[in-house]
This record gives C-alpha cells, structure tokens and sequence, in this order.
C-alpha cells in the first residue's frame, strides 16, 4: 500500500511541480494525516527522489534531476508516441554536467556486477600469451569497427567486415564510403593500442584527434562544428554556437578526468559526447570509440557492442536527448560490457 502511494506522490508532484503536502493529499485523494505524509515526503527527499524549497508552510516539493535521470523507462511505450506528441527537453541542459558531478551512475548491485567482470576479465587475460591477447584484441576491434559503423547505417556484413579490415578486400557493390568508414574505425582503435595514455587526460584537442582519424577521407568537416545540426528522430536541438559547444566539452573533459570510477567515465563519454554532437558528424562513433579508450587505458576489458540492437541503441540516445534519462543506456552498457567478458580473451 504504501509503496503504491509513493509512486503516486512521486507522479502528482512530476505532475505538478511546487506544490505543498497538503495540496499532495488533496490532489490524490489520499486518507491519511498530515504527520503520514510528511513521513513520505522526508523519506523521499532523504533518497533524491524529491527536492525542496522552503521551509515550514512554504515548503514546495519537485521531482529531483537526479530521480528523473535514472527513474526506468519503457522504451516500447516511450516510442509509441510520435515525435509531436512526446514532451521533452528540446534544448541542451546546460545544468547536466552539473547535476552529474557527484552522483553515483550505478546501483550497489549494477556496480557489483561490473566489478566482478572486470575481475574475471583481468583472471581471463593473465592466462593469455602475448600473441593470444592481441588476437583477441583484433577480433574485438573487428566487431566494434562493424558494429559501430553499422548503427551509422554501414551496409557491410560482420564477415565483409573482416575481409576488409584483415585482408584488405572490399565488398561487391558497397560503396566506397563505407569501406573507409570501417578502415577508420581499425586505425582509430589501432592507434588506441599502441598509445593506451594517449586521452589521458581527456582533453577536447585530443577527442577532435580521434574524430579526426575517423572521418579521414570523407566528406566531413573536422573539428567543432560551426553550423547548426538536427538529429534524425528527435525534435532536440543541440547547441549551435561553436563557443558553447567547446565549453560544454571543455566541462565533459572536466567531468570525466575528475572522476576516478572507469566504468562511470567510460559511460559519461559514450551519452555526453553524443548529446553534445560537437562534430558536423561522427559523434556517435567518437564517442564509442573514446569511451573505449578510457577503458584500455586502465585496463578494462573495452566493448565491441556487437549484440546490441542498433534501433535499440538509437532509441537509448534519444530517450537521452529528450529526458536526460540514462536508465535505458545504462542497460546496454552492463549488458554489453557482460558480452565482451563473457566472449573476448
């Protein structure tokens, strides 16, 4: 009963921004007394569900940023509305890196979980020769250069792919874009191994560096973008002024070096590099490509996300964009960081 209640003070006030305890009782129609629902709404701000302003009478409750970021999604009902219909944050939240700061991006449980992959990653590895560990290695930057290139709407097939990348042979009536596309995607992640402290620290020249080696040869400007951008599925509008974009990325590379949890960083630079879109294009494959490198640089076994559905992971994005919810994309990386573990080394 009462964690039914919760739920339904929880909603009103998402609902109804500001309002009082007894407006919350009024509302829901709730039988209980005022010390009852105090009870809730303390217990509620005490776990960041709820935040507050003022005090005694005047006090006004909301949902907490920090609730709203992790709160589950239905990703299925979430898409049955149209772009139209859907109520969002169309605009950067420039309160995001903030509000990121100092929350944890994991439960106990999410966080014990990837502990002990990464300890069976590291017991996996030690059993390995040299030889094998680059081996694998290479299978794995094979299925990410794949993987990653298909969600951008490549054509190749994971066996194309590998003809391409090992023996230099393309595919039959694919085009030339997508050859370099994958090529990219090898020599980004090449360079990667053989400098593993390159991005440390992060620095927003070297994340235009790695862009940089993955657009080489196609028709995409480097560098901070300088025009506007619109996102395919989404009325969320980046921002459009080259000098915002460079601060915001500046407080990115912040962020991140002031972490000190890898996984934490590693899932901060795949959904704020993509939210951000600093680039004219490529933003998503940097940020794959750059969350990876946070990894291997403290070695951590890196993603190659070869399972992941690529509308699945679109959708992730843009629950992202839209709510600034990272419930559904903090799923795809446990998940995937579960399959390299579980399928590499």
């Amino acid at each position: 009963m009462k964690k039914g209640r919760i739920g339904s003070i929880i909603q009103y006030v998402r609902e109804h921004p500001g309002v009082s305890s007894s407006e919350i009782i009024t509302g829901l129609g709730l039988d209980i007394s005022p010390a009852t629902i105090r009870r809730d709404l303390t217990l509620l701000v005490a776990e960041n569900k709820l935040s507050v302003e003022g005090q005694n009478k005047g006090t006004k409750y909301f949902v907490s940023p920090t609730y709203d970021m992790f709160a589950p999604i239905d990703v299925e009902t979430y898409f049955k509305k149209e772009i139209d219909q859907r109520k969002i944050i169309d605009h950067f939240n420039f309160e995001l890196l903030s509000i990121l700061t100092d929350v944890p991006l994991f439960t106990k449980e999410e966080y014990e979980k990837l502990t002990g992959l990464q300890q069976q990653f590291r017991e996996n590895v030690a059993k390995l020769t040299l030889t094998q560990y680059k081996k694998e290695m290479e299978r794995l930057a094979v299925d990410l250069s794949w993987k990653s290139s298909q969600i951008e709407g490549n054509t190749y097939s994971l066996l194309e792919t590998e003809r391409l990348l090992l023996e230099k042979e393309t595919a039959s009536g694919k085009s030339l874009e997508e050859a370099t596309m994958l090529l990219n995607h090898k020599e980004a992640l090449d360079y990667l191994i053989e400098n593993p402290h390159y991005l440390q620290p992060l620095t927003v020249a070297k994340i235009e560096n790695i862009h940089s080696i993955l657009i080489q040869d196609l028709d995409v400007d480097r560098n901070i973008r300088t025009r506007r951008v619109g996102i395919t599925g989404t009325n969320y509008r980046p921002l459009d002024n080259e000098f915002q974009i460079r601060e915001a990325l500046d407080g990115v590379c912040n962020l991140v070096n002031s972490r000190e949890d890898i996984f934490e960083k590693a899932l901060l630079l795949l959904i704020l590099i993509s939210y951000i879109q600093p680039f004219n294009d490529g933003n998503k494959r940097t940020a794959r490509i750059v969350s990876n490198a946070e990894l291997m640089a403290n070695d951590y076994c890196p993603i190659s996300f070869r399972t992941v559905d690529s509308i699945d992971y679109k959708k992730a994005m843009l629950i992202f964009y839209e709510q600034n919810n990272i419930s559904a994309f903090k799923k795809i990386f446990i998940d995937q960081f579960e399959f390299a573990v579980s399928t590499y080394f």
